[in-house]
């Protein structure tokens, strides 16, 4: 299961890859079903909707659709199946040959269960995952598993292919770090962007510099992903920092 050399390069220049059926379906539906079970119970910790303040998102959890569920947070505490897919070998083999070293989970960071609701599933603007973590250098890489199908309809990922690269001023980003629209410099990026759509099992791995987006859930069934993060060995979370909060697992390589 080790990435071939053009799939790395292909990785590195884009800034994300997609490897489709990656998870067979009895792993994949043991995560999932773990996964509705939790989000039935509302087992916690949890994010709603209405914290995250976007567009669209109720005004408060006592708003219309206020308990709307985006995350369940801590996945890697959450049970076997989603630890078990989290360190599984063939997945470590591969980021230690992105990072060129040995791999290291981060639990401060994603670690979580995506879930995106018809009606209040809000969209995520253009944005670089980094914006928010604090590490050395900028060479992080999420891990993305569709436990369904994931299209335009159901609000699937969109990325920017080679953003990673890209030098971004301050007057580029609003107040949360998303890219903003009206800004000239933007609109040639923006209009690179393309629609990423993936089948349940599939995994996309997209480095933590990528400005990705998605949309909102116009289906009538919500959406369950799954997205860990990772380093290589030798860039640590800054001390004092987010990112140095919740701990990490060594994985090795």
């Amino acid at each position: 299961m080790a990435l071939t050399a053009g799939q790395l390069a292909e990785f590195h220049d884009k800034g994300f890859l997609i490897l489709p059926h990656y998870v067979p379906a009895q792993r994949r539906e043991a995560i999932l079903a773990d996964a509705k079970r939790q989000l039935k119970e509302a087992s916690g910790p949890i994010e709603f909707e209405a914290d995250v303040g976007y567009a669209g998102a109720p005004t408060s959890r006592e708003a219309e659709g206020g308990h709307t569920v985006r995350r369940l947070l801590k996945a890697y505490d959450r049970g076997e199946a989603l630890r078990n897919w989290a360190t599984h070998p063939d997945l470590v083999t591969s980021l230690a040959q992105i990072f060129g070293e040995d791999v290291v989970l981060t639990l401060a960071h994603h670690n979580c269960v995506m879930t995106k609701h018809p009606a209040f599933g809000t969209a995520t603007g253009w944005h670089r995952d980094i914006r928010y973590w604090s590490f050395p250098r900028n060479e992080l890489v999420s891990v993305w598993l569709a436990l369904g199908p994931e299209t335009r309809a159901n609000g699937a990922l969109r990325f920017i292919p080679g953003s990673h690269r890209e030098a971004i001023g301050p007057h580029q980003l609003d107040s949360l770090d998303f890219l903003r629209p009206e800004v000239p410099e933007n609109q040639p990026l923006v209009e690179r962007g393309i629609q990423v759509e993936l089948a349940a099992g599939d995994v996309v791995l997209f480095h933590s510099g990528l400005f990705h987006a998605a949309g909102p859930n116009h289906g009538t069934e919500p959406k369950f992903s799954v997205v860990f993060a990772y380093r290589g060995a030798s860039n640590p979370p800054t001390p004092g920092t987010r990112s140095a909060s919740a701990g990490e697992a060594e994985l090795g390589h």
